[in-house]
Protein backbone atom coordinates (compact mmCIF):
# COMPACT_ATOMS: atom_id res chain seq x y z
CA UNK A 1 0.00 0.00 0.00
CA UNK A 2 2.81 2.56 0.75
CA UNK A 3 4.65 1.47 -2.33
CA UNK A 4 0.67 2.46 -4.56
CA UNK A 5 0.98 5.73 -2.33
CA UNK A 6 4.35 6.87 -3.32
CA UNK A 7 4.11 5.93 -7.19
CA UNK A 8 0.44 7.68 -7.17
CA UNK A 9 1.94 11.07 -5.59
CA UNK A 10 5.08 10.66 -7.95
CA UNK A 11 2.78 10.18 -11.05
CA UNK A 12 0.63 13.50 -9.62
CA UNK A 13 3.84 15.83 -9.18
CA UNK A 14 4.44 14.75 -12.48
CA UNK A 15 1.18 15.69 -14.00
CA UNK A 16 0.86 18.84 -12.50
CA UNK A 17 4.37 19.52 -13.09
CA UNK A 18 3.84 19.12 -17.02
CA UNK A 19 0.41 21.30 -16.56
CA UNK A 20 2.43 23.85 -15.01
CA UNK A 21 4.60 23.95 -17.51
CA UNK A 22 2.42 23.97 -20.33
CA UNK A 23 0.51 27.09 -18.74
CA UNK A 24 3.61 29.05 -18.71
CA UNK A 25 4.25 27.83 -22.52
CA UNK A 26 0.80 29.41 -22.83
CA UNK A 27 1.31 32.67 -21.56
CA UNK A 28 4.90 33.76 -21.91
CA UNK A 29 5.59 31.69 -25.40
CA UNK A 30 2.79 32.74 -27.98
CA UNK A 31 4.87 33.96 -30.71
CA UNK A 32 7.99 32.88 -31.13
CA UNK A 33 8.61 32.36 -34.88
CA UNK A 34 6.56 36.18 -36.00
CA UNK A 35 9.68 39.10 -35.36
CA UNK A 36 6.77 40.95 -33.56
CA UNK A 37 3.21 40.60 -32.72
CA UNK A 38 0.48 42.16 -30.43
CA UNK A 39 -3.08 41.14 -29.23
CA UNK A 40 -5.65 43.73 -28.27
CA UNK A 41 -9.52 43.35 -27.20
CA UNK A 42 -11.46 45.49 -29.54
CA UNK A 43 -13.59 47.48 -27.47
CA UNK A 44 -11.79 48.89 -24.93
CA UNK A 45 -8.57 48.75 -26.82
CA UNK A 46 -6.25 46.87 -24.15
CA UNK A 47 -3.15 45.12 -24.97
CA UNK A 48 -3.01 41.50 -23.67
CA UNK A 49 -0.06 40.39 -25.45
CA UNK A 50 3.15 41.60 -27.05
CA UNK A 51 6.12 40.84 -28.32
CA UNK A 52 8.30 44.03 -29.67
CA UNK A 53 5.28 45.69 -30.90
CA UNK A 54 6.90 49.06 -31.86
CA UNK A 55 9.39 47.62 -34.04
CA UNK A 56 9.30 49.31 -37.60
CA UNK A 57 8.74 46.44 -40.06
CA UNK A 58 7.34 45.78 -43.78
CA UNK A 59 3.76 45.55 -43.66
CA UNK A 60 3.27 43.76 -46.89
CA UNK A 61 -0.27 43.63 -47.89
CA UNK A 62 -1.59 44.57 -44.38
CA UNK A 63 -1.19 47.90 -45.85
CA UNK A 64 -4.41 47.70 -47.44
CA UNK A 65 -6.27 48.04 -44.63
CA UNK A 66 -5.51 51.60 -44.30
CA UNK A 67 -6.25 51.22 -48.07
CA UNK A 68 -9.98 50.34 -47.53
CA UNK A 69 -10.07 52.48 -44.34
CA UNK A 70 -10.14 55.42 -46.79
CA UNK A 71 -11.96 53.70 -49.43
CA UNK A 72 -15.15 53.05 -46.54
CA UNK A 73 -14.49 56.50 -45.66
CA UNK A 74 -15.15 58.09 -49.41
CA UNK A 75 -18.12 55.80 -49.67
CA UNK A 76 -19.85 56.50 -46.46
CA UNK A 77 -19.04 60.39 -46.86
CA UNK A 78 -20.94 59.88 -50.04
CA UNK A 79 -18.24 60.68 -52.40
CA UNK A 80 -18.64 57.54 -53.50
CA UNK A 81 -20.57 54.96 -54.73
CA UNK A 82 -21.16 50.92 -53.98
CA UNK A 83 -22.63 50.70 -57.55
CA UNK A 84 -20.40 53.18 -59.10
CA UNK A 85 -18.50 51.86 -61.94
CA UNK A 86 -14.58 52.21 -62.21
CA UNK A 87 -12.97 52.47 -65.25
CA UNK A 88 -9.59 51.00 -64.79
CA UNK A 89 -6.33 52.90 -65.39
CA UNK A 90 -3.60 51.36 -67.58
CA UNK A 91 -1.18 52.25 -64.57
CA UNK A 92 -3.38 50.05 -62.17
CA UNK A 93 -4.11 47.53 -65.23
CA UNK A 94 -0.22 47.12 -64.84
CA UNK A 95 0.32 46.05 -60.73
CA UNK A 96 1.62 42.98 -60.13
CA UNK A 97 1.61 40.36 -57.41
CA UNK A 98 -1.81 39.09 -56.28
CA UNK A 99 -4.57 40.59 -58.90
CA UNK A 100 -7.36 39.91 -60.17
CA UNK A 101 -6.25 40.46 -63.87
CA UNK A 102 -7.95 43.98 -64.64
CA UNK A 103 -7.47 45.09 -68.57
CA UNK A 104 -6.91 48.77 -69.23
CA UNK A 105 -10.31 50.51 -69.66
CA UNK A 106 -12.39 47.38 -68.16
CA UNK A 107 -15.27 48.77 -66.54
CA UNK A 108 -15.86 46.86 -62.55
CA UNK A 109 -18.25 48.22 -60.07
CA UNK A 110 -16.49 49.52 -56.47
CA UNK A 111 -18.37 46.72 -54.72
CA UNK A 112 -17.05 44.18 -56.98
CA UNK A 113 -13.38 45.83 -57.02
CA UNK A 114 -13.67 46.23 -52.83
CA UNK A 115 -14.23 42.66 -52.55
CA UNK A 116 -11.55 41.84 -54.72
CA UNK A 117 -9.26 43.49 -52.16
CA UNK A 118 -10.80 42.23 -49.06
CA UNK A 119 -10.95 38.73 -50.17
CA UNK A 120 -8.18 38.31 -52.36
CA UNK A 121 -5.92 40.87 -52.02
CA UNK A 122 -5.81 42.37 -55.37
CA UNK A 123 -3.49 44.72 -56.20
CA UNK A 124 -4.92 46.05 -59.44
CA UNK A 125 -8.01 46.62 -57.69
CA UNK A 126 -7.00 48.43 -55.06
CA UNK A 127 -4.76 50.93 -57.05
CA UNK A 128 -7.95 51.22 -58.88
CA UNK A 129 -10.28 52.32 -56.36
CA UNK A 130 -6.82 54.69 -54.97
CA UNK A 131 -6.95 56.57 -58.61
CA UNK A 132 -10.83 57.17 -57.62
CA UNK A 133 -10.73 58.50 -53.99
CA UNK A 134 -7.62 60.89 -54.50
CA UNK A 135 -7.06 61.17 -58.26
CA UNK A 136 -3.79 60.06 -58.50
CA UNK A 137 -1.81 56.86 -56.33
CA UNK A 138 0.25 59.89 -55.11
CA UNK A 139 -2.41 61.68 -53.47
CA UNK A 140 -3.84 58.52 -51.78
CA UNK A 141 -0.49 57.30 -50.44
CA UNK A 142 -0.44 61.07 -48.73
CA UNK A 143 -4.20 60.67 -47.10
CA UNK A 144 -3.09 57.51 -46.44
CA UNK A 145 -0.04 58.71 -43.89
CA UNK A 146 -2.27 62.13 -43.02
CA UNK A 147 -4.86 59.26 -41.71
CA UNK A 148 -2.26 57.23 -40.13
CA UNK A 149 -1.02 60.35 -38.27
CA UNK A 150 -4.91 61.13 -37.26
CA UNK A 151 -4.97 57.76 -35.54
CA UNK A 152 -2.21 57.42 -33.61
CA UNK A 153 -0.07 55.22 -36.12
CA UNK A 154 3.31 57.07 -35.36
CA UNK A 155 5.50 54.09 -36.74
CA UNK A 156 3.98 54.15 -39.44
CA UNK A 157 5.21 55.35 -43.32
CA UNK A 158 3.55 54.26 -46.64
CA UNK A 159 4.60 54.67 -49.53
CA UNK A 160 1.59 52.65 -51.29
CA UNK A 161 -1.40 51.35 -51.38
CA UNK A 162 -0.50 47.62 -51.91
CA UNK A 163 1.79 46.64 -49.62
CA UNK A 164 4.24 45.69 -52.96
CA UNK A 165 8.11 46.51 -51.56
CA UNK A 166 9.25 49.94 -51.12
CA UNK A 167 12.31 51.33 -49.22
CA UNK A 168 10.57 53.34 -46.26
CA UNK A 169 7.37 51.57 -46.37
CA UNK A 170 6.68 50.85 -42.80
CA UNK A 171 4.73 50.04 -40.00
CA UNK A 172 4.50 48.11 -36.61
CA UNK A 173 2.48 45.81 -34.98
CA UNK A 174 0.70 48.27 -32.50
CA UNK A 175 -0.11 50.43 -35.68
CA UNK A 176 -1.61 47.71 -37.15
CA UNK A 177 -3.69 47.32 -34.83
CA UNK A 178 -5.25 50.35 -34.44
CA UNK A 179 -6.17 50.61 -38.19
CA UNK A 180 -7.42 47.32 -37.47
CA UNK A 181 -9.43 48.90 -34.61
CA UNK A 182 -10.47 51.71 -36.82
CA UNK A 183 -11.68 49.66 -39.56
CA UNK A 184 -14.03 47.47 -37.19
CA UNK A 185 -15.92 49.87 -35.04
CA UNK A 186 -16.24 52.98 -37.84
CA UNK A 187 -16.79 51.00 -40.22
CA UNK A 188 -18.44 47.14 -39.13
CA UNK A 189 -19.25 46.42 -43.11
CA UNK A 190 -15.52 45.72 -43.71
CA UNK A 191 -17.05 42.48 -41.82
CA UNK A 192 -18.95 41.87 -45.11
CA UNK A 193 -16.51 41.64 -47.34
CA UNK A 194 -13.27 40.24 -44.92
CA UNK A 195 -15.26 37.33 -43.66
CA UNK A 196 -16.22 36.01 -47.12
CA UNK A 197 -14.21 32.71 -47.26
CA UNK A 198 -15.17 33.14 -51.41
CA UNK A 199 -17.07 34.42 -53.76
CA UNK A 200 -17.04 35.95 -57.68
CA UNK A 201 -16.53 38.65 -59.76
CA UNK A 202 -17.32 39.51 -62.91
CA UNK A 203 -20.40 36.76 -62.98
CA UNK A 204 -22.19 38.15 -65.88
CA UNK A 205 -19.30 38.01 -68.06
CA UNK A 206 -18.12 34.46 -70.36
CA UNK A 207 -14.80 34.19 -67.75
CA UNK A 208 -16.31 34.87 -63.98
CA UNK A 209 -13.41 34.88 -61.80
CA UNK A 210 -13.34 33.09 -58.44
CA UNK A 211 -12.30 34.67 -55.29
CA UNK A 212 -10.53 32.82 -52.45
CA UNK A 213 -9.52 34.92 -49.17
CA UNK A 214 -6.07 34.37 -48.57
CA UNK A 215 -7.00 34.43 -44.55
CA UNK A 216 -7.70 30.54 -44.22
CA UNK A 217 -8.16 31.22 -40.08
CA UNK A 218 -12.10 31.90 -41.42
CA UNK A 219 -12.69 28.19 -41.76
CA UNK A 220 -11.00 26.72 -38.72
CA UNK A 221 -10.94 29.03 -36.02
CA UNK A 222 -14.04 30.12 -34.16
CA UNK A 223 -15.26 33.58 -34.67
CA UNK A 224 -12.37 34.66 -37.30
CA UNK A 225 -14.08 36.95 -39.84
CA UNK A 226 -11.01 39.28 -40.73
CA UNK A 227 -8.79 40.89 -41.44
CA UNK A 228 -5.86 41.19 -44.36
CA UNK A 229 -2.65 38.62 -44.66
CA UNK A 230 0.17 39.92 -46.17
CA UNK A 231 3.38 38.06 -47.73
CA UNK A 232 6.49 39.61 -49.45
CA UNK A 233 10.22 37.88 -49.39
CA UNK A 234 10.99 41.31 -47.38
CA UNK A 235 8.21 41.00 -44.81
CA UNK A 236 7.57 37.83 -44.57
CA UNK A 237 4.59 36.15 -43.13
CA UNK A 238 2.24 38.53 -41.72
CA UNK A 239 -1.78 38.75 -40.65
CA UNK A 240 -3.73 40.79 -38.91
CA UNK A 241 -6.64 38.87 -37.80
CA UNK A 242 -10.00 39.87 -35.66
CA UNK A 243 -12.62 37.15 -34.26
CA UNK A 244 -15.69 38.23 -32.26
CA UNK A 245 -17.16 35.25 -29.57
CA UNK A 246 -19.86 36.55 -27.98
CA UNK A 247 -19.65 40.26 -26.93
CA UNK A 248 -15.59 40.61 -27.18
CA UNK A 249 -13.71 41.06 -30.17
CA UNK A 250 -9.84 40.40 -30.35
CA UNK A 251 -7.15 41.67 -32.75
CA UNK A 252 -4.61 39.64 -33.32
CA UNK A 253 -1.05 40.69 -35.61
CA UNK A 254 1.96 38.51 -35.89
CA UNK A 255 4.58 40.10 -38.31
CA UNK A 256 7.53 38.51 -40.04
CA UNK A 257 6.60 34.76 -39.55
CA UNK A 258 9.02 32.63 -42.11
CA UNK A 259 6.09 30.45 -43.03
CA UNK A 260 2.39 31.00 -43.81
CA UNK A 261 1.15 28.02 -41.47
CA UNK A 262 3.54 28.88 -38.52
CA UNK A 263 1.88 32.64 -39.14
CA UNK A 264 -1.80 30.62 -38.74
CA UNK A 265 -0.45 28.99 -35.86
CA UNK A 266 0.87 31.92 -33.79
CA UNK A 267 -2.36 34.05 -34.61
CA UNK A 268 -4.79 30.94 -33.18
CA UNK A 269 -2.79 30.82 -30.16
CA UNK A 270 -3.12 34.39 -29.61
CA UNK A 271 -6.74 34.54 -30.41
CA UNK A 272 -7.52 30.86 -28.03
CA UNK A 273 -5.21 32.81 -25.41
CA UNK A 274 -7.22 35.95 -25.16
CA UNK A 275 -10.70 34.18 -24.97
CA UNK A 276 -9.38 31.25 -22.87
CA UNK A 277 -7.67 34.00 -19.91
CA UNK A 278 -10.16 37.17 -20.41
CA UNK A 279 -13.74 38.26 -20.51
CA UNK A 280 -15.64 41.50 -20.70
CA UNK A 281 -17.98 42.63 -17.98
CA UNK A 282 -20.08 45.00 -18.05
CA UNK A 283 -20.83 47.69 -15.41
CA UNK A 284 -23.09 50.38 -16.84
CA UNK A 285 -25.43 50.06 -19.05
CA UNK A 286 -25.74 52.77 -22.28
CA UNK A 287 -28.64 55.31 -21.06
CA UNK A 288 -28.58 54.73 -17.51
CA UNK A 289 -29.85 57.70 -15.40
CA UNK A 290 -27.38 58.43 -13.46
CA UNK A 291 -28.10 62.01 -12.14
CA UNK A 292 -31.23 64.69 -12.55
CA UNK A 293 -30.85 68.04 -14.59
CA UNK A 294 -32.48 71.42 -13.14
CA UNK A 295 -32.62 74.24 -15.42
CA UNK A 296 -35.76 76.75 -14.69
CA UNK A 297 -35.63 78.21 -17.98
CA UNK A 298 -36.63 74.63 -19.19
CA UNK A 299 -39.92 74.15 -20.27
CA UNK A 300 -39.56 71.05 -17.95
CA UNK A 301 -37.58 71.70 -15.71
CA UNK A 302 -36.09 68.56 -14.80
CA UNK A 303 -34.66 66.19 -16.71
CA UNK A 304 -32.81 62.49 -16.60
CA UNK A 305 -29.13 62.79 -17.24
CA UNK A 306 -27.83 59.34 -18.56
CA UNK A 307 -24.63 57.52 -20.20
CA UNK A 308 -24.00 58.26 -23.99
CA UNK A 309 -22.95 54.53 -24.04
CA UNK A 310 -21.91 51.79 -21.74
CA UNK A 311 -19.10 51.18 -19.50
CA UNK A 312 -17.70 47.65 -19.93
CA UNK A 313 -14.20 46.47 -18.28
CA UNK A 314 -11.47 43.78 -19.29
CA UNK A 315 -10.87 41.20 -16.90
CA UNK A 316 -8.57 37.96 -16.19
CA UNK A 317 -11.14 35.24 -15.82
CA UNK A 318 -9.26 34.32 -12.44
CA UNK A 319 -9.36 37.42 -11.16
CA UNK A 320 -11.67 38.26 -8.68
CA UNK A 321 -14.01 41.28 -8.61
CA UNK A 322 -12.38 45.04 -7.96
CA UNK A 323 -13.76 47.87 -6.15
CA UNK A 324 -15.83 50.18 -8.81
CA UNK A 325 -17.43 53.77 -8.67
CA UNK A 326 -17.87 56.37 -10.70
CA UNK A 327 -17.69 60.29 -10.64
CA UNK A 328 -20.35 62.55 -12.39
CA UNK A 329 -18.78 66.20 -14.03
CA UNK A 330 -21.72 68.25 -15.45
CA UNK A 331 -21.22 71.15 -17.52
CA UNK A 332 -21.02 74.32 -15.93
CA UNK A 333 -22.94 75.97 -18.62
CA UNK A 334 -26.19 74.04 -20.42
CA UNK A 335 -27.57 75.65 -23.51
CA UNK A 336 -31.15 75.32 -24.04
CA UNK A 337 -32.46 73.29 -26.00
CA UNK A 338 -31.06 69.90 -25.21
CA UNK A 339 -31.09 67.02 -27.97
CA UNK A 340 -30.21 62.90 -26.80
CA UNK A 341 -26.69 62.51 -28.13
CA UNK A 342 -25.71 66.17 -26.75
CA UNK A 343 -23.17 66.30 -24.21
CA UNK A 344 -23.95 67.57 -21.08
CA UNK A 345 -20.97 66.52 -18.69
CA UNK A 346 -18.45 63.46 -18.51
CA UNK A 347 -18.92 60.50 -16.28
CA UNK A 348 -15.03 58.88 -15.07
CA UNK A 349 -15.74 55.50 -14.25
CA UNK A 350 -12.83 53.93 -11.87
CA UNK A 351 -11.83 50.54 -11.99
CA UNK A 352 -9.50 48.45 -9.04
CA UNK A 353 -8.64 52.33 -7.65
CA UNK A 354 -7.46 53.82 -11.20
CA UNK A 355 -9.67 56.33 -13.61
CA UNK A 356 -10.47 53.25 -16.32
CA UNK A 357 -13.02 55.01 -18.50
CA UNK A 358 -14.32 58.38 -19.17
CA UNK A 359 -17.53 58.68 -21.09
CA UNK A 360 -19.99 61.75 -22.24
CA UNK A 361 -23.08 62.29 -20.75
CA UNK A 362 -26.29 63.51 -22.59
CA UNK A 363 -30.26 63.83 -21.52
CA UNK A 364 -32.75 60.76 -21.70
CA UNK A 365 -35.13 63.07 -23.59
CA UNK A 366 -34.93 66.48 -25.08
CA UNK A 367 -35.09 69.14 -23.36
CA UNK A 368 -36.96 71.98 -24.86
CA UNK A 369 -36.79 76.11 -23.93
CA UNK A 370 -40.19 77.45 -22.62
CA UNK A 371 -41.60 80.48 -23.96
CA UNK A 372 -41.95 83.57 -22.59
CA UNK A 373 -45.68 83.19 -21.22
CA UNK A 374 -44.57 79.61 -19.99
CA UNK A 375 -41.71 81.41 -18.30
CA UNK A 376 -43.68 84.13 -16.76
CA UNK A 377 -46.36 81.42 -15.41
CA UNK A 378 -44.07 80.19 -13.78
CA UNK A 379 -42.06 82.66 -12.04
CA UNK A 380 -45.86 83.65 -11.00
CA UNK A 381 -47.00 80.25 -9.49
CA UNK A 382 -43.51 80.42 -7.52
CA UNK A 383 -44.44 84.00 -6.24
CA UNK A 384 -48.29 82.79 -4.99
CA UNK A 385 -47.64 79.42 -4.16
CA UNK A 386 -44.00 78.95 -3.33
CA UNK A 387 -41.43 75.24 -4.48
CA UNK A 388 -44.66 73.31 -4.47
CA UNK A 389 -45.99 75.03 -7.57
Amino acid sequence: MKIRKVLISLVTCFIVSCFIHVTIVQADDLVTDGKAAILIEAETGEILYEKNSHEKLAPASMTKMMSMYLILEAINNGSMQWDEVIRVSEHAASLGGSQIYLKPGEEMPVRDLFKSIAIASANDAVTALAERVAGTEEAFVEKMNAKAKELGMNDTVFKNPTGLTEEGHLTTPYDMSIIGRHLVQDYPEIIEFSGLYEDYIRQDTESPFWLVNTNKLLKYVDGVDGLKTGYTQEAGYCLTATANRGEMRVIAVVMGASKSDIRNQEVTRLIEYAYGQYELVQKLEGQKVVSNGYNMLAKNRSFEIVTSEPVTVLKKKTDAEQESKYDLSLNEEIKLPIQPGDQVGILTYYYNGKAYKEIPLTVKEPVEKNSFIGLLGYIVSQILFGENA
